[in-house]
């Protein structure tokens, strides 16, 4: 079976957002790209790439949809996010494991980061992560 191993991040200021993962959740650079800066929590690298409008086919639109972090200390990561100009946009809500094959959510709370990208952050994770 294949493994996502690989997250881009599109943004207008590539040193502010990776610095905003790596404050926020302790991610580490491991690698500088053609037009961006590369890093990762151990298990999955993320790119964030300076977003250049039009070039090579790209479509003309910033990041992705969202991207989901499992944290230890929920509120210590909303605290950090909040830190450093990001916020919550929902309350917390208890995340209780069930069946997967019935609907849940397995974020605990939604924050936004630079260039407004969404951050799912929860404790106990999600299905099919290991």
């Amino acid at each position: 079976m294949a493994r996502i191993k690989h997250i881009a991040i599109r943004t207008g200021d590539v040193e502010k957002t990776a610095a905003f993962y790596k404050e926020a959740f302790g991610l580490k650079q491991v690698g500088l790209g053609q037009n961006g800066i590369y890093l990762t929590d151990g298990h999955l690298n993320i790119a964030v790439l300076k977003f250049q409008p039009g070039k090579n086919g790209e479509p003309l639109r910033l990041g992705i949809d969202h991207v989901g972090f499992q944290v230890d200390d929920v509120e210590a990561t909303v605290a950090r996010i909040n830190g450093l100009g990001g916020k919550p946009l929902t309350d917390r809500t208890e995340v209780h494991r069930t069946d997967p094959s019935r609907p849940q959510s397995y974020y605990e709370i939604k924050c936004v980061g630079p260039d407004e990208q969404v951050i799912d952050v929860s404790n106990a994770g999600w299905v099919g992560a290991d």
